[in-house]
């Protein structure tokens, strides 16, 4: 790296730029759920269905995870803290215009996709200005501001219920808008290190390298959201390429022809249409079946307590040497253990009823967010990883978008909400089972090939072959694609030529 940009720091100011991350995180990934607290209340406003509100929360998580390219295109070109301050900004704007808003279609806009747009600035550029302040402590630094989430997310179902108390859902819009401006105080956090981006973006690249591996598997068990570790990574591997070989780069289209990336894709684009729905319709329903309104935010606050704690202890369980190897079965299992709470959930009778499915719910929860990008890891090697985030993400919004308002409409169809949970518990299930049953098939496609690759190796005169065919195996495993046809191709004339035929 250049003289001018320092390395990283690794604590210093570096705590203070965690602090602000916490904030800016917490509320891009608690800000949508938690604003299901008010849906009731509109909807008896604007006398719309379930299904049209839903929209609201379905447009602003499907923005704020959709947005994520653009944010890091705007940090590579002027860095994460006026791309955080502005993203403060736009929230702040969006939530004040919503609390004039007229019209269903109008709330929409403010807070679908103004909000929305906001958040997901307010997302990648802390994930990546953690990165160049921390190389040695960087796990523990992701972990802390991610922990922002599940924190933000109890205080603000509690505090949600309280504004709307005592000033309506409209003054609470504005005074949440006034909230969501502190983003902008954590974004002035955000010191750039030593020289200008440019350097620190070159900075980032030699220790990206490296590090790059070993950090992205262990940020990612901490992580919870689809699109903070790629952003990182994306950055240091980006450097300063034009747009369509940023495009290219960031879209491996090759990875349609890898079997481990496509029953992962099938599998969590199957998952997402019933995994953010519950917690939308969570307070909703337990006001629906007479529950007071403080108990009904409450019951978010117990989910995001225990998701709180699900997702280390689930990083730790699936790093131990016996999940580890089959950490793809581990995933699945938490996928239908997800399902089958939400199947339950109707049973519930009454408010402890409703407790115990909270904290089921942050259990699995928390275990499917931790394990998200670990196994996706696992399937296709550190080299492409990157551009498997990008092409899941992308594929994942259309399900994040249609889950809530699929619920909404099967609430408003049948008037009762136990089918909207029985849908999501269904999908979930099937989504699990699926990618067992198909992770099973891929574990044993894997080491028949492996068999037949030793058997292959087996003739004496191959010996000289074995570890330059035991290299190639390792990087065909990493990447498996066409890129590496001809060297596989030169591989199988090496041996033909060394068994003599």
């Amino acid at each position: 790296p250049p003289a001018n940009a320092g390395p990283a720091p690794d604590g210093g100011w570096g705590w203070v730029v965690v602090f602000g991350a916490f904030i800016s995180i917490g509320f891009a990934y608690a800000f949508p759920k938690g604003i299901a607290i008010f849906f009731k209340e509109i909807q008896d406003f604007f006398g719309t269905s379930y299904g049209e509100i839903a929209w609201v929360s379905s447009i602003m998580l499907a923005t704020t995870y959709g947005a994520g390219p653009i944010s890091s295109i705007l940090v590579n070109r002027y860095g994460s803290r006026p791309v955080v301050i502005f993203g403060g900004l736009l929230c702040g704007i969006g939530m004040v215009s919503a609390s004039f808003c007229t019209s269903i279609l109008q709330l929409y806009i403010c807070v679908g996709f103004i909000t929305g747009f906001g958040l997901a600035l307010n997302l990648q550029p802390s994930v990546i200005i953690i990165g160049k302040y921390f190389l040695k402590r960087r796990p523990i630094a992701n972990g802390l501001a991610m922990a922002g989430s599940p924190v933000m997310l109890c205080t603000l179902a509690p505090l949600n219920q309280f504004l709307f108390d005592n000033f309506g859902w409209r003054g609470s819009f504005l005074i949440l808008g006034a909230i969501l401006l502190n983003c902008c105080v954590a974004g002035a956090l955000f010191r750039p290190i030593g020289a200008p981006t440019a350097s620190v973006k070159t900075q980032a690249t030699e220790e990206g390298k490296d590090a790059l591996k070993e950090e992205v598997t262990k940020d990612a068990v901490e992580m919870g959201s689809p699109t903070s570790v790629p952003m990182e990574t994306k950055m240091e591997e980006e450097g300063g390429e034009d747009c369509c070989e940023k495009i290219n780069q960031y879209l491996d289209f090759s990875l349609f022809k890898h079997r481990g990336f496509l029953i992962y894709l099938i599998g969590n684009v199957l998952m997402f249409l019933g995994f953010f729905a519950p917690i939308v319709f969570l307070a909703p329903y337990a006001k629906h079946i007479g529950i007071d309104e403080y108990s009904a935010a409450f019951l978010l606050s117990i989910l995001a307590i225990v998701d709180m704690i699900a997702r280390p202890t689930t990083g730790i369980i699936a790093n131990s040497k016996w999940v580890r190897p089959r950490i793809q079965y581990f995933f699945s299992f938490a996928i239908a253990f997800n399902g089958t709470c939400h199947l339950l959930c109707p049973l519930a009778s009454g408010y402890t009823g409703l407790v115990v499915y909270s904290v089921f719910f942050g259990l699995a929860f928390g275990m499917v967010c931790a394990m998200l990008f670990e196994t996706l890891m696992d399937l296709v090697g550190a080299v492409r990883f990157t551009s498997a985030v990008g092409l899941v993400t992308i594929a994942e919004c259309c399900t994040i978008l249609l889950g809530p308002p699929i619920g909404g409409t099967l609430i408003d169809t049948f008037g009762d909400y136990k089918y909207m949970f029985i849908k999501c518990g269904a999908v979930m299930v099937l989504a699990g089972t699926f990618l067992f049953i198909m992770n099973y098939y891929n574990y044993r496609m894997l080491a028949k090939e492996e068999k037949e690759r030793k058997a292959k190796e087996e003739d004496p005169k191959s010996v000289r072959t074995e570890n330059e065919g035991k290299n190639n195996w390792n990087k065909e495993t990493a990447q498996d694609g066409p890129e590496l046809e001809p060297l596989r191709a030169e591989q199988e004339g090496l041996k033909k030529e060394m068994n003599g035929t």
